[in-house]
């Protein structure tokens, strides 16, 4: 046995976080650990990593008990984590980043020729050896940033790793590459510890499952014995049904429509969204999806084209003249362009519409606590209240509450850059339930979504970009029609 955990007990304050829970992870294993948002199993994680202490309980590493007091304690024995949120320093090179704290060193000073033969080699392992080690951290996508991440975690020479959401950002090819260094880190005996909402994934790369509800340990499955129905009956306790519910569309007039759209990046993007429609755009990462969206919203600087909103034109040069037009923007970051992590739940889900609270500059806290409560109780967001500061909470949760900050607004038209990233499945399924709410309300939704099932299920037609342009829209694709057209096979 590699790792063990044993009756792993953790409160902050008064709320019990986790509750007598076991953990085993064997050596050559990939061993999946799920629940819903608030379950309970970053803060195990961040246990067996030394970021917390345990209240109670007992972690042994091959077989002797072994007190994890700090990080190094955790990396002296092995064990790693690539975090769902990105953890690099934007200021800093890819290779510094790579060994911050532990740069070679020759008589005391950074040798810096070893650091950046040793990063092109953890690079290339990953098949992205064209990436400049010198480059700033900063300056790269966020799938190149998780890559780096990875990178990063292997280069510890880890026996045990933990990776958390590793995909989130990461295109179709990016994704299958890492599936790859995963079978040849299982070969070498490495174990893994695989943390996805991404139930195929699971399914497709992991041993075993062990599953966590409300702090508590539910039970640990073997894969090839198990199923779906099973897994999301022990997460959320109840059958959820359908995995995405059913669409019925009924479209109203022309709401946005875009000719001839072009930024720096993107050129010839032409479409139309009617009210109570959803559009969903589909892609492989940098083909110029949210480029799309950012463009329209005023975040990217337009060069070309005509974007009309109800029939008139629309030229928002800035997010505030979008959003005083009626149109609300779902960030694919959440973490710094969604949220303001040292606010609170009742700031944040009224950050874009706050006037409506406000007489003579005062704020009526008593009317926008009503609004945000109803908020709270209707994306089921995870909270000890309205006050907590929005940083405490679970990454799902807080996409719970960049969700209801729009919702707030009463959009004409909502952009939904991967509104489900790092959500649980049945927080999923209660945001799809929302999508299709505000489309039945008359709302014109744009969806960007790395999951092409969700795409495809949630979407009334698709438009598909390839390297900038667009490849085609599509009335209910099927996945080889949307893969074809986004690898440029159609053009």
């Amino acid at each position: 046995m590699l790792i063990q955990m044993k009756g792993i007990s953790k409160a902050f304050g008064p709320v019990r976080v986790l509750e007598g829970v076991d953990f085993a992870l064997e050596r050559g294993e990939i061993h999946a650990l799920m629940g819903e948002n608030g379950a309970g199993k970053s803060t195990l994680m961040k246990i067996l990593c030394g970021v917390y202490q345990a209240d109670s309980g007992t972690i042994a590493v091959d077989g002797k008990d072994t007190p994890i007091k700090n990080t190094s304690d955790a990396e002296k024995h092995g064990i790693a984590i690539i975090h769902q949120e990105l953890n690099l320093i934007p200021q800093l090179s890819v290779m510094e980043n790579m060994f911050l704290g532990r740069e070679p060193r020759h008589f005391g000073v950074i040798n810096t020729i070893k650091m950046r033969t040793q990063c092109l080699e953890y690079l290339k392992l990953l098949g992205i050896e064209n990436l400049d080690p010198d480059v700033e951290a900063g300056t790269l996508s966020i799938g190149q940033q998780q890559m780096v991440e990875i990178a990063k975690a292997l280069s510890l020479n880890a026996q045990t790793l933990i990776m958390d959401e590793p995909t989130a950002a990461l295109s179709e090819r990016e994704t299958e590459k890492l599936f790859g260094i995963i079978a040849d880190l299982k070969s070498r005996g490495v174990g893994i510890v695989y943390v996805s909402h991404r139930m195929e994934e699971i399914f497709k790369v992991c041993d075993k499952i062990s599953v966590l509800r409300d702090g508590q340990f539910v039970g640990e499955r073997v894969i090839a014995h198990t199923d779906f129905d099973e897994i999301v009956r022990m997460m959320v306790g109840r059958e959820i049904g359908d995995r995405f519910p059913v669409r019925q569309a009924t479209l109203g007039e022309v709401r946005l429509k875009v000719s001839d759209l072009a930024d720096a990046t993107i050129s010839g993007i032409n479409f139309e969204v009617r009210a109570g429609e959803v559009l969903g755009i589909a892609g492989l990462m940098g083909a110029g999806r949210s480029e799309i969206l950012k463009t329209i919203f005023g975040i990217n600087r337009k060069v070309a084209g005509r974007v009309e909103l109800d029939g008139q034109a629309l030229n928002a040069t800035s997010p505030a003249e979008a959003i005083a037009a009626g149109i609300g923007f779902v960030t694919e970051d959440r973490k710094s362009q969604g949220l303001v992590l040292g606010l609170s739940v009742r700031e944040n889900a009224t950050l874009a519409n706050l006037g409506k609270y406000a007489r003579f500059g005062v704020i009526n806290h008593a009317e926008q606590m009503a609004v945000v409560q109803r908020e709270i109780d209707r994306m089921h967001i995870r909270t000890r209240d309205a006050e907590l500061e929005v940083k405490s909470l679970s990454g799902g949760n807080q996409q719970k509450v960049v969700f209801a900050k729009w919702l707030g607004i009463a959009p004409k038209v909502l952009f939904l850059d991967e509104p489900t990233r790092g959500v649980d499945v049945g927080g999923k399924a209660e945001i799809y339930q929302i999508i299709n709410e505000l489309a039945q309300s008359g709302v014109a939704i744009v969806m960007v979504s790395s999951e092409l099932p969700e795409v495809l299920a949630m979407s009334d037609r698709v438009l598909v970009m390839h390297q900038g342009t667009q490849a085609g829209i599509f009335s209910q694709p099927d996945a080889e029609t949307v893969m074809t057209a986004a690898t440029g096979g159609l053009k």
